[in-house]
Formats: C-alpha cells, structure tokens, sequence
C-alpha cells in the first residue's frame, strides 16, 4: 500500500490546505497518477476527533463508484473528515446526509417535497425580487465586499423564506451561518482545534433551536411555509420530528447557502479572468447561463469533499478495504480528471459533456438542492449582468481555510 510518506503530500495536515489552489491541484494530479489510493494518518483529538485515517479517493471513476455504491461505502457514522465523535450526533441528532437508507430515504422522501419542480417554480417571483432589492443596495451603497453584498445575502434569504424564519432572527441566523462554515477539521493545534470547534458547535446548537422554537410553534398554528409542512402530517402520515427539522435546517443553510454562495463569488473572480467566456455569457445569457453555473460548480468544487466508512471487504484500484475502513470522496480531485475532462484547468462554459461531481457524484446522496442553487445563481447572475454590465472582480479573494469547504470569505468588485 502506498503511504502518505511516499508522496511528500499529507491531505489531513493544515499545512497542505494553507497552500495557493494552484499547488493543491498540482499534488491531486500526482495522486491521480499513482497506481493505488493512498492512505493518510491522521491525528487523534480527544473528544473531538477519532484519528483512524483514510484513504484518498481522488480520481473521477473511483468517486463515481464510491458514491453509487451506498452498500458498501456508508454515509455512517459521519461523512465529514475528520469524523466527529459519537457524542455530537447525541447532542445534535441524526443529520440526513450521515444516514443510509431506509433511514435515509424515509428523511429524503420527506424533505423532497420542498425541492419538486412545482415547489422550485413558485420560488421564482420571489427569487427576482430578493436579487433586485440587493443589486439596488449594491448601487445605493456602491461596491465594496461582492460577498457580503451580494453572494452571501440571496441564499439565506431563499432558505429562510422557505423555512418560514422570521424577519427579526434572520441576521442572527447569517451570523451563526458563518461561524459555523469557519470551522476547519483539518489537522491544527489542540487549542485552537478545541476553539473552533467549540464555536461551530455553538453556532449549530443556535440554528437547530431556533428552527425547533418555531416548530412547535407551526404544530400548533400551521402557516404556508416549508416548516408547517415538515411537522405536519403528510398523506402518508409522514412528518419530521423536532430532532430530524432541527438537523435538516442545519443541512440546508450550510451545504444549500454555501454551494450557492460560494459558486456565485467565484463565478464572478472567473468571468473577470475569463473575458472570452464572459462575452459569450452576456451576449447570449439564456443560452450559456446553464453552461457557465455547470463548469463553474466543476472548475470549483464548492463542496471539496465528503468521507465513508467501508462496511464489508472490496478492493478499490487494487487496494483491499475492510470492514471499517475510511475513505474520502475528494471531488475537486475528480472534477479536474484529465481522464474524463479535457484540459481541466481551462474554464470552458460551453464544455460538454460535463459529467463532475461538485453536487455530489451519482446514487442516493446526490444533493437535494441542487437545482435550487442552480435557480439562484440564474436569477442573480442575470439581475447583475443586465443592471450591472460592467460588474467585475477586482483583486484576488480571501479565501476560508478548510478542507471541506471552497469558501470565499470576501471578493473586492466594481461595476
């Protein structure tokens, strides 16, 4: 078996995440070319990490296979990387995404209901106004952070009006919103490990309640938002419990607001860099819009990646797995294949096929939203560009420290 030692790379240590993208996508294209996964130690947090160390799944195929194979490659315990402990999910509950089915597939059967085409359709009106109340903030107030401004406020405003959140906690909501996306799982010094993590869990336990408060205030008074229906009985006699709203908000304002969020503001940095594809979008936007939000999600990956443990022995490119073992599913890895696309690193809107995985690859857990983030970035992309022609990049982004999450944490624009 290949070893972290072999390569000079080492995926699970800060170090490696610190590094410009440009150099990370270098080291994944080395691992591509190796004949087997690699594997990766990693370090072991007392009450906060468990440290068994995984194996590095980063080619397309392997991806694809993994995420198809639900059977063996499990969402449980956790898919996030590290793995928590055990006790998080007693004190948060069972998110959707660290299930397998049926448990899995009775939540998303429950939830899907506010992702059918019917639903998504009637969130159009109010999509376009929330974008033409922030692009004309953003001509009263002038540009300054296309972030704040803009990518971070249109998600959130989505989600909550779905959920039916009040306007009086919404800023708190974006508030704990961010904390909890600044959490980094990577391997870090103990305080601060223990530091960040204390305040991400924090900002989560914050969400979950608020959403529970106003469920149970929904039981008893249903309104005509997505939370009446989710406590509520369904045909079916189905509905979610405090618990099951509760992780299911968290799920959507973190994995919904920053796919959404973060394709938006890089897609701005890669327009302004990429004048040629620029012109093609805005010379006939309904025709390239799908396209750009597509080799977008691929060129960046805003979800890096997701971890499963194997449940009984397979081999994997010549690599035995067993019972136990952890793998990660790294999709910016997958998505810059040379053997599935050609010229990866050229950002091509019209690129077809473009078969990535930057929503999740193909099986059970491909993301519920993603069509909604598709129907955000159109509608705020087409608000700007019309009203806003010149709008462009200016500087290069802060970019958020994480292996998990391809954030951006503030972008400088004109127009």
């Amino acid at each position: 078996m290949t070893t972290a030692v072999d390569t000079g790379i080492d995926l699970a240590d800060l170090a490696f995440w610190r590094r410009p993208p440009h150099e990370r996508e270098r080291d994944f294209a080395r691992l591509r070319s190796l004949p087997h996964p690699v594997f990766f130690p990693e370090r072991r947090v007392p009450l906060l990490r468990s440290g068994k160390g995984f194996h590095a799944l980063v080619r397309h195929a392997e991806v694809v296979e993994a995420s198809r194979n639900a059977k063996v490659f499990s969402s449980e315990p956790a898919v996030t990387n590290p793995e928590p402990p055990g006790w998080v999910k007693h004190v948060f509950g069972d998110s959707m995404v660290n299930l397998d089915d049926p448990r899995h597939a009775r939540l998303r059967r429950i939830v899907s209901r506010a992702f059918s085409p019917k639903m998504l359709s009637g969130l159009n009106d109010g999509i376009a106004r929330a974008a033409e109340r922030i692009v004309d903030d953003v001509v009263e107030q002038g540009p300054r952070d296309f972030v704040s401004q803009v990518a971070a406020r249109l998600p959130i405003h989505v989600i909550c009006d779905m959920m039916g959140i009040p306007d009086g906690i919404r800023a708190k909501v974006h508030q704990h919103v961010d904390v909890s996306t600044a959490y980094t799982g990577v391997r870090m010094s103990l305080p601060r490990t223990v530091a960040m993590a204390g305040r991400n869990m924090a900002a989560l336990f914050a969400l979950q309640r608020m959403v529970i408060d106003l469920g149970r205030q929904r039981e008893r008074e249903p309104a005509g938002d997505l939370v009446s229906a989710l406590v509520t009985a369904n045909v079916d006699g189905e509905r979610l419990t405090p618990r099951e709203l509760g992780s299911f908000f968290t799920l959507l304002l973190v994995a919904g607001n920053e796919t959404a969020r973060n394709t938006m503001a890089h897609g701005l940095k890669l327009l302004t860099d990429n004048p040629a594809e620029r012109e093609r979008l805005t010379g006939d936007f309904e025709a390239h819009i799908g396209g750009a939000i597509e080799e977008t999600v691929r060129y960046v990956s805003p979800i890096m990646q997701f971890r499963r443990t194997v449940t009984e022995e397979y081999e994997m490119r010549g690599v035995r797995l067993v019972p136990g073992d952890k793998v990660v599913l790294f999709y910016g890895s997958a998505n810059r294949d040379e053997e599935v696309f050609d010229d990866p690193g050229r950002y091509d809107i019209t690129r077809k096929p473009n078969p990535h995985v930057g929503f999740g690859g193909p099986g059970p857990h491909f993301c519920l939203g993603a069509n909604l983030a598709r129907q955000e970035i159109k509608i705020m992309y087409r608000e700007l560009f019309t009203r806003l022609p010149g709008i462009r990049a200016t500087g290069e982004p802060g970019l958020l420290l994480s292996n998990f999450d391809n954030g951006v944490t503030s972008q400088p624009f004109t127009f």
